[in-house]
């Protein structure tokens, strides 16, 4: 099998991977840099679950390949916050009681970071805009939806990301 050296970033440190190119950027975080916060969910990109961040832009990377990742910055929701130092979007999380099972909060606080990013006071419809791709089966939505506005104005009050 054909196998090729990639060298990107993950969560601030840099990687070097020598695997087959076509290989999926999940499996590379989960098995290769034992990463296991991004989920398998659905293996065709349409649940979310395994959304991570590439130059903070939200993208599947259960069908992302490797190639793709080639001198690129990687964030995972390792890379987020810490347990010492939670990101405002796992403390709003938190307050909120959004979580259930916890299986897709990953692939949301992915999301929800990218989308914070990019618009720091998002309405509630830009929020489920966002959100249309992350499949949540416990029904906590609404909490969630909650946990990211309460997210952004307290990143809006400390004035950092």
């Amino acid at each position: 099998m054909n196998t090729q050296t990639f060298i990107f970033e993950v969560n601030g440190q840099q990687q070097s991977i020598t695997l087959p190119p076509d290989t999926p950027l999940l499996y590379v975080l989960r098995n290769d840099l034992k990463l296991k916060g991004t989920r398998f969910g659905c293996g065709l990109g349409q649940c979310g679950s395994c959304t991570v961040l590439l130059n903070g832009r939200s993208i599947q990377s259960c069908n992302t390949p490797v190639w793709a990742v080639a001198g690129q910055r990687v964030t995972t929701i390792e890379g987020l916050g810490s347990p010492e130092s939670l990101h405002p979007l796992q403390q709003a999380i938190l307050d909120e009681q959004a979580a259930q099972c916890g299986y897709c909060l990953s692939g949301i606080l992915m999301s929800a970071k990218a989308l914070l990013d990019e618009n720091p006071n998002p309405s509630e419809g830009d929020i489920r805009e966002k959100l249309d791709r992350n499949l949540c089966r416990c029904g906590t939505h609404g909490r969630i939806v909650r946990a990211i506005q309460r997210a952004s104005k307290a990143i809006s009050a400390a004035g950092n990301k």
